[in-house]
C-alpha cells in the first residue's frame, strides 16, 4: 500500500510542476529553445521555480516509491500525473472535464490498474549482465538523440511532441538508475553512491531532460508535449525494468492480453486528456503573433 501512496503523491507533485513550468516557459525567448540559456532565463521566474520545486518533490517521492517496489509497477502509477495536471490546469482555464475528459481519466486509471493486475510485476535478484544493460541503455538514449535531431530540423511549433518524447525516454532511464542507486546506497552507503557512475548519470539525465522539457513547453501548448512525456516515460522505465533490472511480469496468454490492453488504454487515455481544452494553451504563440503584427 505504501508503494501506491508514494506513486500517486509523486504523480500529484509532477502534474502541478509541469503546469507551472509550462506557464512560465511559454513566455521565454524563442532563441533559447534547446539551449541551457533557457534555464538561466527561467530561473528568474518565481512561478517556474515553484514548478521546479514541485517536480523535485515528485521525483524524490517517486524515488521512495522505487525503493519500495518494482519499476514496472511504479512507472504506470507515475503516468497518472496527467490527471493531476488536468485538475490543476482547470483552475487556470475554468473548463469542465466533460465526457471526453472523464473518458480519458477512466482509460488512464483503468489501464494502470489492468496492467498491474494482469502482469503482477515483481522484482527479482537476477539483474542482467553488462551487455544487456548497456544495450537497453544505448537504445533508449539513441532514440532520444534521434528525436532531438529530427526536431531541430522542424518548425518551432512542430518540435514539442518529439522533444517531450525524448525527455520521457531519458526520464525513464533516470528512474531505472534511481532504483540502482537505491540498491548501492543500501549495500555501500553514501560512499558507494559517490563512487558509482550511476549517480552522476542521473544528474546529467535530469539536466538534459529538463532542457528538453522546457524547450517543449516553450514551443507550444501543454497539450502538445505533456501527453508524449507522460506516455514515453513509463514505457521506457518498464523497458529498463524488464530489460536489465530483473523485473518480471506474467507471460501467459491471458496475462499478456491484459497487459497489452492496459498499456494501450494508458496511451489512449493520455492522448485524450492531452488534447482536452482544460490544458492551457501556451502564450508563446500569442506573443509571436502580437510581435508579427
Amino acid at each position: 500500500m505504501t508503494l501506491y501512496v508514494y506513486g500517486l503523491v509523486a504523480a500529484c507533485f509532477l502534474g502541478l510542476g509541469f503546469v507551472l513550468q509550462q506557464d512560465a516557459a511559454a513566455r521565454a525567448p524563442v532563441a533559447d529553445v534547446l539551449s541551457f540559456r533557457l534555464l538561466l532565463d527561467l530561473v528568474r521566474v518565481p512561478r517556474w521555480l515553484l514548478g521546479i520545486a514541485s517536480m523535485v518533490a515528485g521525483q524524490l517521492t517517486s524515488a521512495f516509491a522505487l525503493m519500495q517496489g518494482d519499476l514496472s509497477t511504479v512507472e504506470p502509477l507515475l503516468a497518472t500525473n496527467l490527471v493531476f495536471a488536468m485538475l490543476f490546469a482547470r483552475r487556470l482555464s475554468s473548463q469542465r472535464l466533460g465526457w471526453s475528459g472523464w473518458a480519458g481519466v477512466v482509460l488512464l486509471s483503468g489501464g494502470v490498474t489492468a496492467f498491474i493486475v494482469a502482469g503482477r510485476p515483481e522484482g527479482t535478484d537476477r539483474e542482467a549482465g553488462p551487455l544487456r544493460h548497456w544495450l537497453v541503455f544505448g537504445i533508449l538514449a539513441g532514440i532520444a538523440l534521434v528525436l532531438v535531431l529530427i526536431a531541430r530540423h522542424l518548425e518551432l511549433f512542430k518540435e514539442p511532441p518529439l522533444l517531450a518524447t525524448a525527455a520521457g525516454a531519458l526520464y525513464g532511464l533516470q528512474d531505472a538508475l534511481t532504483r540502482v542507486v537505491g540498491g548501492i546506497y543500501d549495500s555501500s552507503g553514501l560512499t558507494g553512491v559517490l563512487m558509482s557512475w550511476q549517480g552522476y548519470t542521473i544528474v546529467a539525465l535530469a539536466v538534459i531532460g529538463l532542457v528538453l522539457v522546457q524547450s517543449a513547453f516553450e514551443g507550444g501548448p501543454l497539450r502538445m508535449s505533456l501527453p508524449s512525456l507522460t506516455a514515453s516515460e513509463p514505457l521506457a522505465g518498464i523497458a529498463c525494468g524488464i530489460g536489465f533490472l530483473g523485473d518480471s511480469i506474467r507471460l501467459t496468454p491471458g496475462a499478456l492480453a491484459g497487459e497489452v490492453t492496459g498499456l494501450l488504454a494508458v496511451v489512449v487515455g493520455v492522448f485524450i486528456l492531452g488534447r482536452h481544452p482544460v490544458l492551457p494553451e501556451g502564450k508563446q504563440r500569442e506573443i509571436q503573433e502580437t510581435e508579427a503584427t
